[in-house]
Parts: structure tokens; sequence; C-alpha cells
């Protein structure tokens, strides 16, 4: 592991942000960042559904929790998209969650468009750069949970994407916490930020997803814990698919190590 050397934090300036634009099509509701790339996603009369390929797989951190753990803790999404990770683990999986966002549009688009559940005990919207938020030294409220999709208007590549960064999530992670990351963009390279990752994990708590038709790929990592073996992610893919309505066998048949074969057929 590379040695990261340590600042004294402090947030960050940006520059203007997007503006947020909705469209509609066969009864689902699109948020785009000024450009027709897709951010997210909603089926109008089914708020509560993971409408997306790539969000389903985001999930996948699912399959490495404990099967009567699933949804207990602390869940946090680093980029708020339409805000369908963060309704799904707010109302679905019932978990205390905390949603940040650096474009305050989004927060607006999302609880206007998006049905975005308003702020409450169990629940969080926080403003901000999620650099700034991971980065912060007097955080030290931790989290079961990280969920990481942060891409900006042209989508070419990861808004944040070093070694550093992927040390800060996993500082704040409980052990045996799990963080899934969507990898995509144009100017992305998959093994770079998925070794950037293993630094911060290590190699053999991370594994991958098979890139959807779209391109993404899904990352999975868990902090201080063994891999589950191939019995008992196939019996929480199960209990997955039996509770929560989510493809999780599906998953198991594309999941594999960084490098090597699929960890399941």
């Amino acid at each position: 592991m590379s040695k990261v050397v340590k600042k004294r934090w402090q947030p960050q300036p940006h520059a203007q942000l997007a503006p947020v634009s909705i469209s509609e099509f066969d009864g689902v509701r699109y948020l785009h960042l000024g450009t027709p790339w897709v951010q997210g996603a909603m089926r109008i009369r089914k708020s509560l559904g993971l409408e997306l390929e790539y969000i389903q797989r985001m999930m996948a951190w699912m399959l490495l929790r404990p099967s009567g753990e699933v949804s207990h803790g602390h869940a946090v999404q680093l980029g708020l998209g339409a805000g369908a990770i963060t309704r799904f683990c707010h109302s679905s999986l019932r978990m205390r969650s905390t949603a940040v966002e650096l474009n305050p549009a989004v927060i607006n688009a999302c609880r206007v468009w998006f049905h975005l559940p308003a702020d409450s005990s169990r629940f969080q919207v926080l403003q901000m750069d999620a650099a700034d938020y991971v980065a912060d030294p007097q955080r030290t409220e931790s989290a079961q949970v990280m969920c990481v999709d942060l891409y900006d208007h042209d989508a070419a590549s990861p808004a944040l994407d070093s070694e550093a960064f992927y040390a800060d999530c996993h500082r704040l992670l409980t052990e045996g916490g799990v963080m899934s990351v969507n990898l995509f963009g144009r100017d992305a390279s998959f093994e770079r930020s998925a070794q950037r990752i293993a630094t911060a994990f290590g190699p053999a708590q991370v594994l991958s997803l098979q890139p959807t038709k779209e391109g993404n790929t899904v990352v999975v990592a868990l902090k201080h814990s063994p891999l589950p073996d191939r019995e008992t992610l196939a019996a929480r893919a199960d209990n997955i698919e039996s509770r929560f309505k989510l493809p999780a066998k599906k998953w198991l048949r594309m999941i594999r190590p960084l490098a090597g074969p699929p960890a399941t057929p």
C-alpha cells in the first residue's frame, strides 16, 4: 500500500454546477445534468423500484452482509442521482440513510420529481462535496454501507477516484462494512480505478460484476472480513430475492474477484 500524505482538511471551492433537466418516456422519468446522459431514473408508478440495470447491481453489496443484518445500520450514498438507491435503502430496507450531493439543483429536483423523502431522524441529505464528507477528520460517525456513484454532466470518468478518496471511504466504514462503486465513462480506466479500490481495501476484499450493456461496471468491497464462500453467497442470494425482489442470483453468475474466474457459476 502506498503512503498517503495527510493534509489539513478544508472544504474545496467548485466551478459552476450543471443545470438539471427532466425527461419522461414510456412511464419512466429521467434526470439529466444539461446533457442527454442519464444521471438517474424512476418508473413513475413504481417509485421504490430500481429501474436502471447498473443501479440494481450497485445493491450487490447485500451479498457481502449476513442475511440477518443485511438491512441493519447506516447507509451512505455519495452522489444522489435520481435518488433510487436512497429511496430503496430508506423505504425498502428501512435503513438509516444519509445522501451526500454537491449540486443543490439535483437535491431540489429529487424532492419535487423523484419522491425523495423529507429529512427525519433516520434520513438526511447533505449538500456538500463527497470528498469533503469522507475526508473531514471531525466526522466520527461510521457507516455499514457506502454506495459511490459520482459523475458530472459529461460522465467521462468518476468525479472522485483517487487512492486517498477510497482510503477515506474505507476509514468511515465499520468493521465488516461494505462499499459499492459505479465505474463508467469514456475517459475512465476500470483497471486503474479498481486497483485504487484494492489498495484501500486489500486485493482479496474486492469483487467486480460484469459490465452492463451501457458500460457500467460495479465493484464491491468488504472491510476487514473474509469474503463469503460460494455456499453462503448462494443462501444470501435466495434471501435477497425472496425478501427484496432483486436479481441476486443473476449477480452471482457475474461476480468475480478482480483477477480470476467468477466466484460462482
